[in-house]
């Protein structure tokens, strides 16, 4: 059974840039077929996928973050990870890292999620 846990710093400043870690247990991130995402929850915007990295290495992001989206991977970690630069508080939400199978869906069922999220607050 895959396990992700998220990890990162709890405060953010405004204009610097969130940096997240998920590391992945029972499974490889290299394992064909699957896309690895970040998703995050706020309660202004609900449920809003921010962006993949597949097995090969692949990107794809949302198009209204995808300016300030980077997902990348370290495979000697089996970690994969997202920065999300010039962060403002409407970025205040809970981060979620996630396997998927299929590119693009974007609903919470289908995805096999990890941990309780990582909660993202900025500091004014």
């Amino acid at each position: 059974q895959v396990q992700l846990k998220e990890s990162g710093p709890g405060v953010v400043k405004p204009s610097q840039t969130l940096s997240l870690t998920c590391s992945v247990s029972g499974s490889s991130i290299t394992t064909s077929y699957y896309y690895w995402s970040w998703i995050r929850q706020s309660t202004e915007k609900g449920l809003q996928w921010i962006g993949y990295i597949n097995y090969s290495g692949g990107t794809g992001y949302n198009l209204s973050l995808k300016s300030r989206s980077s997902i990348s991977r370290d495979t000697s970690k089996n970690e994969f990870s997202l920065q999300l630069t010039s962060v403002t508080a409407d970025d205040t939400a809970v981060y979620y890292c996630a396997r998927g199978t299929v590119k693009g869906r974007r609903r919470k069922g289908d995805f096999s999620w990890g941990g309780e999220g990582f909660l993202s607050d900025l500091c004014f």
